[in-house]
């Protein structure tokens, strides 16, 4: 059993690493600054074959196509790599790590494993590029992480969905290149029991309205919006998988994005720990470095603890991920990194503001950004306690709703 990342693997790595200082340090304090969502840099993470990691290639993605009718297997771990994109661009900024998780995860994911050929010939290609970005309606103001209380409702009417409803902290969803949105809607009942489908709505639909942008604690650089629906039709083709699968098809999604989402929290922990390690070799008080104290010590190595087990639960779901495990194991492997990853997190941009002391307190440092922005990872994707439910039904145990 192998503990280490390939070597194809290490040198993609470097590859994202040198982009992200390159590209995204030089400009994130001012994006952040700005609560500027950068579209100009999303057709670069296109062209360096970030958005296709886990697309095949007939769709412009990295994935050699099905043979004789049977999917590839992802050998080379593709899924892995998307994980250490994310990372390594987490680690410079979580703003451009997520639009990257998010863009894939929950933009192009529901239309990839669910979506008709058409709807994949679509928009896939373009997703793929960079030249446009999905998103993933499933939040909403009274539906979080009790999704089955969705209100938005569609219903079919001469050959159209036609959708009425409002979704909230919608990732990618009102930028300047979204080319669609795909929704989870009551669409019927069941035994007593809401129907809920999936439906894509192209950007620019009637009665498809972009609220304000949220002013965020963190994330400024992320693209974020409250959605509304007013009597917004759509062919009934937009129909994203089976009618009255959303529910089961929205889970499956989440299970990748808590990977996804681990990787994100693995990079800002990452930096934390750099940052501090840096700042503790040259911050001297009474004519030593901060570091050689044993509470700055001692504080970094159990932060390096952290970090070292963060990684090895997100690359061992990652890599169980890629390797077609059964669904049940990846889902406990995806909670158990999710929870434990983001609050890792949390926790080493506490450590590493403290460390600054009061320069941790200054926007001019990173750790004041990645202190805003790391709160946000144990609630997207699935709250902590959401993560603790899953794992306790793992477990066997009768859990009270």
């Amino acid at each position: 059993m192998s503990f280490e990342l390939s070597s194809d693997h290490e040198l993609f790595r470097s590859v994202v690493r040198e982009f992200a200082e390159a590209e995204v340090a030089p400009q994130v304090a001012k994006w952040d600054a700005d609560h500027h969502f950068p579209a100009e840099l999303v057709p670069k993470l296109g062209a360096l074959g970030l958005f296709g990691l886990v697309v095949p290639e007939r769709f412009g993605g990295s994935v050699p196509d099905a043979v004789d009718g049977q999917p590839s297997i992802s050998e080379a771990g593709h899924f892995t790599s998307l994980c250490i994109a994310i990372e390594e661009l987490g680690r410079v900024d979580q703003s451009v790590g997520i639009t990257l998780s998010a863009g894939v995860g929950l933009g192009i994911n529901p239309i990839l494993s669910y979506g008709s050929d058409e709807l994949k010939e679509r928009w896939l290609p373009d997703l793929v590029a960079g030249r446009t970005l999905a998103a993933f309606g499933l939040t909403e103001p009274e539906a979080g992480s009790d999704a089955g209380a969705t209100r938005t409702r569609a219903e079919l009417v001469d050959g159209n969905w036609v959708i009425n409803g409002a979704k909230a902290f919608i990732t990618n969803s009102g930028s300047s290149i979204t080319s669609c949105v795909t929704v989870t809607a009551r669409t019927g009942t069941v035994n007593g029991k809401p129907e809920i489908s999936a439906i894509l709505v192209p950007s620019g639909t009637p009665g498809f309205i972009v609220q304000p942008a949220y002013n965020k604690l963190g994330w400024h650089a992320s693209d974020t919006h409250g959605l509304t629906f007013d009597d917004c039709a759509v062919p009934a083709a937009n129909l994203v998988g089976e009618r009255g699968r959303g529910f089961k098809q929205f889970l499956a999604i989440l299970d990748d994005g808590r990977i996804a989402i681990s990787a994100l929290a693995v990079g800002l922990a990452q930096a934390c720990l750099e940052q501090s390690l840096s700042y503790a070799k040259q911050r001297t008080t009474f004519g030593k470095p901060i570091g050689s104290r044993q509470a700055i010590a001692f504080a970094l190595s159990d932060l390096a603890v952290s970090v070292e087990a963060a990684r090895l639960l997100t690359y061992k779901a990652a890599a169980l991920k890629d390797a077609g495990r059964p669904v049940s194991q990846v889902k406990q492997a995806a909670a158990m990194a999710k929870l434990y990853s983001t609050e890792a997190a949390v926790s080493a941009t506490r450590t590493a503001t403290q460390v600054f002391g009061g320069n941790g307190f200054m926007e001019e440092f990173p750790v004041a950004r990645f202190y805003r922005d790391a709160k946000i990872l144990e609630i997207g994707e699935g709250t902590s306690e959401v993560q603790r439910m899953v794992l306790a039904r793992g477990l066997g145990l009768d859990l009270e709703s």
